[in-house]
């Protein structure tokens, strides 16, 4: 284990940050108001990354910088996924941001400096590059919420989110320093060690709390849920595709480093509350997401349900469970693109259409595109054959083999519960009496780039194992 500076370890980042550099001067020069090369050199960065990524992903583990940074499966893995998912969501926003008073070249860079603070995150082996990470996602991805800057909705967003992610980066901050009183390191083995060897004290498990909640509130797991919703619905429809995924895959990364990692041997010290914050975030985002009438915001409760079967995965405390939470993260943000998606794709320039009875006509006047969406619902819902089936299922059955078996039906009964609202928009789509067509102008592009992903709901439907694969080595399970 080399644990002197080897810069070989952040290559990507080091390449991404030169490309964010490049990019920005060559968005200096642009006279396109489209910036249609500022787009290409940034997916061009994207698929370079993935590339990179992919040829060192049977890599061996490898700590260095004196103990900050880790390269490992893990972390190839999320990365691999962050690109992926990111470049889908740039395909989502480059017709969505043209017609709309919104800086673009702005908005990728953006992007790419909230790609640089997710790779950091998930690649960081202390508190203090945890923390570095986290910043870098969130203060890029506060600005993207108020690029749009006439419009009041979206400004009021950014304030919340703001005002909501200070509050969670300040208990973070509070619980990292009380472990750090009570370790004296900050270095995730150092605090792996010191609790293997010792009790954890008052001081320690008032840290444990502090830092429970914060990666709670990052995630808007009940009850710390409030902001996410008026985001989701606030912000520009791009960027609530892109908020709603992406970051999700990095928050896993980080909640492993800290809660399973640092405090493994103190598992039952935070499994309660994780099993509290989950069963709140299932029932309550279930429940609300029934009376839902504005799209958006029915996705945003979706989402808190969906975070609490994730944290759910966390429990058991194995191998085997943490590689079906992050099966469920991932897949979670491959479907809640293609949701997002069709709600861009409903975008016109005259109208946004957000509401539920919006969608009425849908399926009759633009029957494949209901045909996609009722994909990307039914595959919300779990239901088989369609890939959102399987990480569901892979949850309940580490619960019931952990012995958790109460709580694995408990959330299989509100896993039914949310079947009604995902069923409801299928309704409007094709059983609901519709006159007029809606006024749809989407670009070429995005009609194929919702095609492509809502057909590969499909397709890892019928194959799980290539993405599940790739969770299972990431904990060390071989297939």
């Amino acid at each position: 284990m080399n644990e002197s500076i080897n810069f070989s370890l952040i290559s990507s980042e080091i390449f991404l940050l030169i490309a964010i550099c490049v990019i920005m001067i060559v968005d200096l020069f642009q006279r396109d108001k489209e910036r249609k090369l500022t787009f290409t050199l940034t997916q061009l960065t994207l698929f370079i990354l993935f590339f990179l990524g992919y040829n060192e992903i049977d890599s061996q583990r490898s700590i260095g910088f004196y103990g900050h940074w880790v390269s490992d499966q893990l972390s190839f893995v999320l990365k691999m996924a962050i690109y992926a998912t990111t470049f889908i969501a740039l395909l989502y926003a480059r017709p969505f941001i043209s017609h709309r008073n919104l800086m673009r070249g702005e908005y990728y860079l953006l992007t790419l400096f909230s790609v640089l603070g997710m790779m950091i995150m998930v690649s960081a082996n202390s508190f203090l590059l945890v923390y570095l990470g986290l910043e870098l996602l969130s203060l890029s991805l506060y600005a993207l919420v108020a690029l749009q800057r006439d419009s009041k909705l979206a400004s009021e967003s950014a304030v919340k989110y703001f005002v909501m992610g200070g509050l969670a980066s300040g208990f973070l901050l509070y619980g990292i320093s009380l472990i750090y009183g009570a370790t004296g390191s900050i270095i995730i083995a150092d605090i792996t060690r010191h609790y293997a060897e010792n009790e954890m004290g008052l001081i320690g498990q008032f840290g444990l709390v502090f830092i429970v909640i914060g990666v709670a509130f990052k995630f808007g797991a009940v009850p710390f849920h409030m902001w996410l919703p008026d985001i989701y619905h606030g912000s520009p429809s791009s960027i609530s595709a892109y908020i709603a995924s992406v970051p999700k895959i990095a928050a896993f990364g980080m909640s492993i480093r800290i809660l399973v990692e640092a405090f493994g041997q103190s598992i039952s010290e935070w499994s309660t509350l994780i099993i509290i914050v989950a069963f709140c975030s299932i029932i309550l985002g279930n429940l609300v997401a029934v009376v839902q009438q504005n799209l958006k915001r029915m996705l945003a409760y979706s989402a808190i349900a969906h975070i609490g079967y994730f944290l759910l995965g966390l429990v058991p405390g194995t191998a085997a469970s943490y590689s079906a939470s992050m099966f469920y993260i991932v897949v979670y943000a491959l479907m809640t693109l293609a949701g997002f998606g069709i709600v861009i794709f409903m975008s016109s320039n005259e109208k946004d259409y957000q509401s539920i009875s919006d969608l009425q006509g849908l399926g009759r006047f633009y029957p494949w595109y209901g045909y996609m969406f009722a994909i990307v619902m039914i595959s919300m819902a779990g239901i088989p054959p369609f890939i959102g089936f399987w990480p569901k299922l892979e949850i309940f059955r580490v619960l019931i083999v952990n012995g958790f078996v109460t709580e694995a039906v408990i959330a299989i009964a509100f896993s039914i519960v949310g079947l009604y609202y995902y069923l409801r928009v299928i309704k409007e789509i094709f059983f609901t009496d519709a006159t007029e067509s809606p006024i749809i102008t989407s670009s070429r592009s995005l009609k194929i780039a919702v095609s492509i992903n809502c057909l590969l709901l499909i397709v890892f439907g019928f194959m799980p194992d290539s993405i599940y694969q790739y969770c299972l080595s990431a904990f060390g399970i071989s297939i």
